[in-house]
């Protein structure tokens, strides 16, 4: 039993959409392929991920470092102790063998994608879907049939107005959504007010909004809008500025009541442990956003939990960036408190797929094995090609 082979392709996201601080028109996205030798049905087992939103592609770390690690290794060294499935702390270890410490956001992406792609290979081995292994070895046997969720939208995009932005959430909430997210921060304090007002007033109650500054803040810019925004009871503000700037959160935590919200730049549980030890965030509102394959996949996310958790944190308030299956499976069977979802935003890499339903805020978790890919047609058929499958 042994993993014959790891591919990789960067695909373009073709969006023309644009938050605070930049637009998607060049970004990319990498998707990998964990081939191995296991026979099912008469074709070989693949592990398929994809390195989420935000970050450009990462092919040339897996294919000139990671890839070359693993395939180079004892076969026996990745599996578990059962002998009968691959073990994916084992991957992880073998692909970061040979690299210093530190400077964990160079490969905590590539890294991360590959590791996703082997738990969609575990699962596959295992016949069943990633969200009921996830269940069975971390989340205490809880499985969940349905998943909280909310839309990652309210962009900016040339034009915008607030008939635009009310048709937008009017198509969200008649999809089945019951909370959305928008962006501010790329106009002024004033503008964004009247975008969140536009929207409430089709989403009714605050807490149905989160906002998102996509870290464009400065200190003064932070307070101001933290102010402007605190009677609107929104469900979070999220990345007013960048995680590291722990003093400007500390503050923040200080003056503002509502619920804050920050993770999805961080690569690694130890930097959520230093954000954590000094920023001020509070277990009781705030939340903590990684996101899998951008922090070195679902292995480390396992570990980030057990941060949080020293730091008094439930697992009610992870909700993991990216809205994708990848993250919905983590959601679903780690018991985390919702995940995020782009039902149309990133062409081919856009909703979960034709196994999930949306119904009144909750997503009914796919039942294929694996992550269910296969079930998402355009980008499958990306997959499939570079599996030759």
């Amino acid at each position: 039993m042994r993993i014959v082979d790891v591919i990789e392709k960067t695909v373009a996201l073709e969006s023309r959409l644009s938050n605070a601080r930049s637009d998607f028109s060049q970004m990319t996205a990498t998707v990998v392929a964990v081939v191995s030798d296991v026979i099912r049905d008469g074709r070989p087992l693949v592990g398929f991920a994809f390195n989420s939103f935000g970050r450009y592609g990462c092919g040339e770390q897996i294919r000139d470092r990671i890839a070359p690690r693993i395939l180079g290794a004892d076969p026996d060294s990745l599996l578990d102790a059962t002998g009968r499935n691959f073990d994916p702390a084992a991957i992880l270890a073998c692909g970061q063998r040979r690299e210093r410490r530190g400077g964990y956001a160079e490969r905590a992406i590539p890294m991360g994608t590959v590791d996703v792609a082997v738990w969609d290979l575990v699962a596959k081995v295992e016949d069943k879907p990633l969200h009921a292994v996830l269940a069975e070895r971390h989340g205490g046997g809880r499985a969940r049939t349905h998943a909280p969720v909310y839309v990652g939208g309210g962009w900016y995009f040339p034009g915008q107005t607030a008939r635009d932005l009310k048709d937008e959430m009017i198509r969200y909430r008649d999809a089945g959504y019951r909370m959305v997210k928008m962006k501010i921060g790329g106009l002024s304090v004033d503008e964004d007010c009247r975008r969140i007002e536009a929207v409430l007033s089709e989403m009714g109650d605050g807490r149905a909004l989160a906002v998102d500054a996509s870290c464009a803040f400065g200190r003064d810019t932070a307070l101001d809008y933290a102010r402007a925004i605190a009677p609107y009871g929104l469900r979070w503000f999220e990345e007013p500025c960048d995680f590291l700037e722990y003093d400007i959160y500390a503050e923040l935590a200080r003056a503002y009541e509502g619920p804050l919200a920050t993770g999805e730049n961080m690569a690694c549980g130890k930097e959520l442990d230093h954000f954590l030890s000094y920023a001020g965030f509070r277990p009781d509102r705030d939340i903590i956003q990684l996101d899998p394959p951008l922090s070195f996949g679902i292995t480390e996310y396992l570990n980030v939990l057990e941060v949080a958790g020293r730091h008094g944190f439930a697992r009610s308030a992870m909700y993991p960036h990216g809205g994708n299956l990848m993250c919905l499976h983590l959601v679903g069977g780690l018991g985390l408190g919702g995940c995020e979802s782009y039902p149309d935003t990133f062409g081919i890499f856009s909703g979960f797929g034709e196994e999930v339903a949306i119904a009144d805020g909750q997503a009914i978790l796919p039942q294929s094995p694996g992550i269910g890919f296969e079930r998402q047609p355009g980008l499958y058929a990306v997959m499939k090609d570079m599996a030759g499958r």
